[in-house]
């Protein structure tokens, strides 16, 4: 296999996955969408129902007041446990995690299971 190091290579590796995941994973009125962003200093992470196209609850390292200095590991696993509880809230309980591209470790890893730690079920 033929090694990607130029950064539109990357880009457009990330985004051939994205799609193939997007194709597979959708949300639903019962089962919503958890989908979740990652940059280079935040996570951000929403609850979308795509069959109305809203965002039902969120929660980033941007904007979260325990953490807020960044979005690393103790950071995301704290956005999941947020996210989890506003979930909750709205009577939401089961999720179809949608990782949008990224591999699942670290950061994204650690936000699905704070989600977990928080009563989501995915």
């Amino acid at each position: 296999m033929k090694k990607h190091t130029k950064a539109g290579d990357k880009a457009a590796l990330k985004a051939r996955r994205k799609s193939r995941i997007r194709k597979k994973v959708s949300g639903t009125t019962e089962r919503p969408r958890l989908s979740v962003f990652r940059s280079a200093r935040h996570v951000y992470a929403q609850v979308i129902d795509d069959t109305t196209g809203h965002t039902l609850a969120a929660a980033s390292s941007f904007e979260h007041d325990a953490v807020r200095t960044s979005g690393n590991v103790v950071a995301c696993a704290e956005i999941g446990k947020v996210l989890a509880q506003r979930c909750i809230d709205k009577k939401i309980t089961k999720v179809v995690f949608d990782k949008n591209g990224n591999k699942y470790h670290g950061r994204i890893k650690a936000l699905a299971d704070g989600a977990r730690e928080g009563g989501l079920a995915f």
